[in-house]
């Protein structure tokens, strides 16, 4: 153990350092990070390699308050992205904590396992052990090992824990309160993926994540530390595309060296590899108090965070399970203002009001005592009235479903067709070799490291960008003379055809703004995405059983677009969006049935003429939950 200290300060001094820091504070960057700040004049670290069940030694940062006499709680965070410590050893990472510190914890970092400073091998979303084994080791038991270590050896801790962490960091959360410390009370789950084949990181509803999963996993798997590969041109569009097949990557990058990569080959289809790790199968109910946190566009892990709340609600007799959510990408509410995002202003600086009166707050009340709880059930940010809403429950009980129908002459309407058998549709032609950017090009890389990169703000970009392509299809209403408001779910129910044996059919909801914005003159004509998803049609009856398509049959498609909370204002337009291709977010589908689309060959890329069908008989529509 090694014992850094920066000698006395008052207990005047320390306070008077952290009003600075929050004076002076910066925008967000990765995991909050402060830049430029002395942590050494608040705190005095300790290091130590904490040794786990089976002998592995875990990397640790203990960091206690200054000048204080005071028994304290410990806050804890599991990291596989390393503890990013400044020019005197002190992580930056205290910097995503600002609010908290004046209510005093002991904060604590540690590398997981194979990662950075700690020993073993790291495995990428390492499953959950048999509780048969005793000598079986998890993220679970390491964190049990981790909060058993520190309440027996950390001077002056009140024996209460409280663990969070933001996308892999709110995975390892999950894990930790699966069987829990006793001395965990409190944890917040923020932007942990559930289920990476149906809706977070690698995939969406079986659809694979391209330039995520790539570049994702060779970060994490090339060295102990984040690798990034390098790319021979800038717009990644244009080398996804030139890449050809999946079956290229290992052929001409990887040649096998990436679990990961290795895995999504051998398990196209959802099997029990997918299972093992998905929320469904393994929440029950709620063990601690647990504060679910996600961004409204959150380019990530949105899915997630959803998904887990509404699994331990199922069975939450304590009222142990919360939820809050913001107008953030992913992590955006770790730092900095967040009074934008992209081009969209939300009035109010809503990272810092989450931070200062929902999480500080929140583990104030189960940590020391103190104050009471800031969220009832679930605090949302309304998007479009750019206000906080308290809810009973979310979905609200009280919303009622609409359907939005799919018209002739491009027109979105709450009324249904009362004509037309199956004759009355929409049409274009998909073709692989020319698909549909999933944002504007040039398409950087996800994790630029010289300029901020679009990937972080995507999901609110103007898509006026597809409007006019041949294969991106629109709908919408004429300008809302009332305001329509949006709380709860919003499903899809496609009747469609293709001429191919496979497809991918992504659906945007769109709140599209007045062509004189009176709000902000750049937003004149926007069009806001305000839920998205794609569905690839070879699981339309299973997704542990993928079956073709047959070529020119109309099959529905029911696509779960998610829940949002969003007020269409008066004057603006409610716009659906269909396509078949999103790349290189999205993997292209050859259209052509294939059993395993990673092996697919350049011979089996085929054009396809796709059918959206609006009648009587094949009502297309996007269901929405309204609240008056």
């Amino acid at each position: 153990m090694r014992l850094v200290r920066s000698g006395v300060t008052s207990r005047v001094l320390m306070l008077a350092a952290f009003a600075a820091l929050v004076v002076v504070r910066t925008g967000y960057a990765q995991e909050g990070e402060e830049k430029g700040k002395d942590w050494s004049l608040l705190f005095d670290k300790t290091d130590v390699m904490i040794v786990s069940r089976d002998g592995v030694k875990l990397h640790t940062e203990i960091y206690a308050p200054k000048d204080t006499k005071d028994a304290l709680p410990i806050v804890l965070e599991r990291t596989p992205y390393g503890l990013n410590d400044d020019e005197k050893g002190f992580s930056r990472k205290l910097g995503r904590y600002a609010e908290m510190i004046p209510d005093d914890y002991i904060f604590v970092f540690q590398d997981i396992r194979g990662r950075y400073g700690s020993e073993g091998k790291f495995v990428m979303n390492r499953p959950v052990r048999d509780a048969k084994d005793a000598k079986a080791v998890d993220e679970g038991t390491d964190t049990y090992d981790a909060i058993d270590w520190l309440v027996k050896n950390v001077p002056r801790n009140n024996g209460r824990v409280g663990l969070l962490g933001i996308s892999y960091g709110g995975w390892l959360t999950v894990m930790g309160m699966l069987e829990p410390h006793p001395a965990l009370k409190a944890v917040s789950e923020q932007a942990s993926p559930a289920d990476m084949f149906l809706g977070d990181d690698f995939h969406h509803n079986g659809a694979f994540r391209l330039s995520y999963g790539f570049e994702y996993s060779t970060m994490m798997e090339t060295d102990k530390t984040n690798f990034k590969f390098q790319f021979d041109r800038f717009d990644t569009y244009d080398w996804y595309l030139r890449l050809g097949p999946l079956s290229n990557a290992n052929a001409k990058y990887i040649h096998g060296t990436l679990p990961t990569w290795n895995d999504f080959v051998a398990h196209p289809n959802y099997d029990a590899f997918w299972k093992a790790q998905a929320m469904p199968y393994l929440l029950k109910k709620p063990t601690v108090p647990n504060l679910n946190v996600a961004g409204w566009w959150d380019q990530e892990d949105f899915y997630g965070p959803m998904k887990i709340y509404e699994l331990l609600e199922k069975n939450d007799s304590e009222h142990l399970n919360y939820l809050a959510a913001g107008p953030w990408n992913h992590g955006g509410w770790g730092g900095g203002r967040g009074d934008s995002l992209g081009a969209i202003p939300f009035g109010s600086d809503t990272a810092l009001y989450f931070r200062q009166k929902i999480e500080a707050p929140w583990f104030a009340f189960w940590l020391k005592d103190k104050g009471k709880l800031p969220v009832k059930e679930a605090v949302l940010f309304q998007t479009g009235s750019d206000k906080w809403v308290q809810f009973d429950s979310w979905p609200p009980r009280e919303a009622k479903k609409r359907d939005l129908y799919f018209r002739d002459d491009g027109r979105l309407s709450f009324e249904a067709p009362v004509s037309g058998g199956g004759e009355a549709f929409d049409s274009y032609v998909s073709d692989p070799a020319h698909p549909v950017p999933y944002r504007h090009r040039p398409i950087d890389m996800t994790y630029p490291e010289d300029h901020p990169g679009g990937w972080y703000t995507w999901l609110v970009q103007d898509q006026r960008f597809v409007d006019h392509r041949p294969d991106v299809l629109s709908w919408q209403t004429e300008e809302l003379k009332d305001d329509v408001t949006l709380a709860g779910d919003v499903t899809a129910r496609l009747f469609a055809s293709t001429t191919g044996s496979d497809s991918d059919w992504v659906v945007k909801l769109i709140d599209v703004y007045p062509e004189k914005s009176e709000q902000k003159w750049q937003l004149s004509g926007y069009e806001l995405m305000i839920a998205n998803e794609v569905f690839r049609g070879r699981f339309h009856n299973s997704f542990e059983r993928p079956e073709p398509l047959t070529p020119g049959a109309v099959t529905p498609f029911t696509i779960d677009l998610h829940t949002a909370n969003h007020v269409f204002k008066k004057g603006h337009r409610i716009m659906v969006q269909v396509q078949s291709t999103w790349f290189p977010i999205i993997d292209r589908n050859p259209q052509k049935f294939v059993p395993n689309i990673f092996e697919a060959r350049e011979t089996d890329f085929v054009k396809a003429t796709q059918r959206i069908y609006r009648s009587k008989r094949y009502p297309s529509s996007v269901e929405i939950s309204i609240v008056q």
